[in-house]
């Protein structure tokens, strides 16, 4: 099982290389005619503040809930998804401004050794995506998975732009802008998959219902306890990185409250012990008969 610390050494090892590949991105954009390889390392640095928050929110999120936080910290990592999901939407409408005034801006063709420049990002950014996407999915981390999307659309930006400076170099003249309608074209990969993580984003932070397979399962593990006749009442909801479960359990009305109590124990410990990643179980026990 992947823990939170493996998240936190990955976010961070993202972040060093963010900083690094946006400044390859830029100075060889700037230097070489390419605003497609501009655009590109713009989304990098923007890649580097969305890392430094999942960082912050999991950290956050990992500490163990206290007097003022009895429930836990667990919706800092909400808040980092959400800041996530936001940057990404903001780097799409930055990168399609810009990509619209180059359009609109003649300029000379770019040089062949961006081409070499972004064959390397692809490969970087495609790997950080596909071990970021792996441990957010382990977590069930929506911050890391949204930062691991940053490193996608950055991975497909980087693809239109050497599809664009390829058709450049090789229609030659007139052919200058290619790169930038490239950038544009991808500015609506990365809006779509930022709209996509900001939903899930903001039902964790309206805490909305898990879904129906997570409490139906939550529901089977109650009922496997000896002495659970009925569950009532399931309420699941994500809280960070854990689930937080609200269950009313129906028991035999004759029995006495510390046989009840031990069943309420004994609900709250199976849940616990699953594999869901339930952080906390409130337990209410009701009798299968009893008068108003």
């Amino acid at each position: 099982m992947t823990d939170v610390q493996t998240g936190l050494r990955l976010s961070g090892g993202a972040i060093a290389v963010n900083i690094l590949l946006a400044l390859v991105k830029v100075i060889t954009g700037l230097v070489g005619n390419s605003y497609a390889l501009v655009a590109d390392g713009i989304e990098s640095t923007a890649d580097v503040f969305s890392s430094l928050i999942v960082w912050g929110g999991l950290r956050v999120a990992a500490r163990p809930p206290d007097p003022s936080h009895p429930y836990g910290h667990g919706k800092a990592e909400s808040l980092a998804g959400l800041s996530v999901a936001l940057f990404l939407l903001g780097a799409a409408v930055l990168i399609a401004v810009q990509s619209v005034r180059e359009i609109l801006t003649p300029h000379h063709l770019p040089a062949w050794y961006t081409l070499v420049v972004l064959i390397l990002v692809i490969g970087i950014k495609e790997t950080l995506f596909r071990r970021m996407f792996a441990v957010g999915e382990q977590l069930s981390s929506n911050s890391l998975k949204g930062d691991a999307w940053h490193h996608r659309s950055d991975a497909l930006t980087s693809l239109a732009a050497l599809i664009g400076i390829a058709i450049a170099l090789i229609g030659g003249e007139g052919y200058q802008d290619a790169d930038d309608w490239a950038a544009l074209l991808a500015c609506g990969v990365i809006f779509y998959n930022g709209v996509r993580l900001l939903l899930p984003a903001l039902d964790e932070v309206m805490d909305a219902a898990a879904p129906d397979e997570v409490e139906a399962r939550i529901r089977d593990l109650a009922r496997s306890v000896s002495g659970a006749l009925i569950i009532e009442k399931c309420r699941v909801r994500k809280s960070g990185l854990g689930l937080l479960v609200d269950i009313h359990v129906i028991v035999d009305g004759e029995l006495t409250v510390s046989a009840g109590h031990r069943i309420a124990h004994q609900v709250k410990e199976v849940l616990l012990e699953s594999d869901l990643a339930v952080s906390d179980v409130v337990v209410h026990i009701e009798p299968d008969v009893y008068e108003l």
